[in-house]
């Protein structure tokens, strides 16, 4: 055993130093430190005296309250990891997730009563509900609230080994089926210390965060470092992005950095909004997720400056692959590259290899691939994806990529067939075969093509069976309930016959450039 610090010891830590400054803000409430701290050692203690465990898997589906980040930190001082979800999906990929992390716990927002339904009924290992919130929640579940509220608190986080699992990161998979990467309290511990090194250097308890993405994934992560430095994150008040109200807060509250989206960086800065607040406070706004049009980020550096930070990450890796500092940002081409998505992080070794695992030279195309301390532990319960992505000794990101002779890394294309929109990973099988299940639909080929808007977005090529007709419209209706909105195809083709290889195998590559071709 390699005894680390608990990931809790951020929070406790912070609230030792700054009780009474505030921690989280939702709509109209404060909670300050120490009540971020007694609220989550309270939940602490009633889940350990509910039988919760050391190495217990806390599942929580639920949208970005103060909530949220209570349950992390409560999962944590147990010793049991966190299984967030992203709270679009549909209540059959909740399931899965529930039963496939082998979770005790479902903590569940009471605005999602069909997927707590359909997480318990196909998750035999769950011994305890939670509802966040008192609407539509089942009669026999217990309530955040009383937990949070428990008598005998936990006052001391549990001691754990360096790779103790703390969080499953899920992630698709060319196959489409979801994995959960696992990330460590070490694993965690170097991360939150990256970020603040490279992201956002000198964050203390005077700067202040805007959440604008579910904590469920990479705005999770981006909240440990305030957490760390004793800077308050606020949230908006629902779930959908109002640029309005994003403005409002960065003025109200002296936001100072937020972690986005291009997308979401695009709207903000191209809404109407951002004239009429005061954003001047801004020191850092991260995005990451997908490549930026060049006009969009020069755009957002005319409007905001240069505070614009990008990366290159994903969650097997936590985000800490590359950085392109506000620095390296100018509206001037010969004063930055250009395309590029930054150099290595601090602490990461970055490698362009080719498929026999051999280092190919400065501009030669290949994968990009990464190893260091922000690397995961491995997929849970899945030996042979982990060994397929870290083979050679590297993590496998997937995308082909080239560096330049400064080490500056470039994105060129993608390995699978992956696709970004709006930030979310889109993978085509899992889509294609929901569509297949359509009585009408006889093949089926979803590849992602630039948009505007969305950075890509899926466009599905159909061959129909014989005599049968179905409309877009029905095709939505088919998907819906049984894909995230995020992942459904923008539009629809009917083609004769799909172009495929002499294996028979259909060729994506020949599919996208005729969709080019026709516009």
């Amino acid at each position: 055993m390699i005894p680390t610090s608990n990931l809790a010891h951020l929070l406790f830590q912070s609230a030792r130093r700054f009780p009474d400054r505030p921690a989280i803000i939702w709509r109209e409430t404060t909670w300050t430190w120490s009540d971020f701290a007694r609220r989550v050692r309270a939940a602490a203690g009633a889940l350990s005296a509910r039988g919760v465990r050391h190495g217990d898997r806390i599942l929580v589906h639920a949208r970005n309250s103060n909530a949220v980040l209570e349950t992390m930190f409560a999962a944590w001082t147990i010793g049991a990891t966190w299984v967030p979800t992203n709270f679009r999906l549909t209540p059959p990929e909740v399931a899965y997730l529930a039963r496939s992390s082998g979770a005790t716990v479902h903590i569940f927002d009471s605005a999602f009563p069909d997927h707590a339904r359909a997480a318990r009924d196909e998750n035999p290992a769950c011994r305890l509900e939670v509802a966040i919130g008192s609407a539509g929640a089942p009669d026999d579940a217990l309530n955040w609230e009383t937990l949070a509220t428990f008598a005998t608190p936990m006052e001391r986080p549990a001691d754990v080994d360096r790779d103790h699992p703390a969080w499953f990161f899920y992630t698709s998979g060319t196959t489409g089926r979801p994995k959960a990467g696992v990330l460590t309290h070490g694993q965690l511990e170097y991360v939150v210390c990256n970020h603040l090194c490279d992201l956002m250097p000198g964050t203390t308890e005077d700067d202040a965060s805007l959440v604008l993405a579910p904590l469920s994934h990479g705005a999770g992560i981006h909240a440990l470092p305030q957490i760390a430095r004793g800077a308050p994150s606020i949230l908006l008040s629902g779930e959908r992005l109002d640029c309005e109200e994003a403005w409002a807060l960065v003025e109200k509250h002296g936001v100072t950095n937020m972690f986005t989206v291009p997308t979401i960086l695009t709207m903000l800065t191209r809404h109407e909004a951002v004239d009429r607040y005061n954003h001047a406070s801004l020191r850092y706004v991260i995005y990451a997720g997908a490549p930026m049009y060049r006009a969009d980020q020069i755009h957002a550096l005319r409007k905001i400056g240069k505070v614009i930070v990008q990366y290159f990450g994903m969650g097997e890796v936590t985000g800490n692959i590359t950085v392109l500092p506000p620095a390296l940002h100018s509206i001037d081409d010969a004063e930055m590259p250009v395309g590029s998505c930054g150099f290595p992080r601090t602490g990461m070794d970055v490698a362009i290899l080719d498929d026999a695992g051999q280092h190919l030279p400065p501009h030669a195309t290949g994968e990009i691939c990464v190893r260091g301390p922000g690397v995961f532990a491995g997929y849970h319960d899945n030996a042979e994806a982990t060994a397929k992505a870290t083979t050679f000794g590297w993590f496998h990101t997937g995308d082909l990529g080239h560096v330049d002779a400064r080490g500056f890394v470039y994105i060129t294309g993608r390995a699978s067939d992956m696709y970004i929109s709006g930030g979310s990973n889109v993978y085509p099988r899992e889509i294609e075969e929901v569509l297949l299940l359509h009585p009408a639909v006889a093949e089926v080929c979803i590849v992602g093509l630039p948009d505007e808007r969305w950075g890509e977005s899926g466009v599905a090529v159909l061959v129909l069976e014989d005599g049968a007709s179905v409309s877009d419209a029905d095709l939505t209706a088919h998907l819906d309930g049984r894909l995230a909105k995020y992942k459904w195809p923008q539009r629809y083709v009917f083609w004769p016959e799909l172009p495929k290889s002499g294996y028979g195998k259909v060729t994506k590559k020949d599919v996208k450039e005729r969709l080019l071709q026709q516009g």
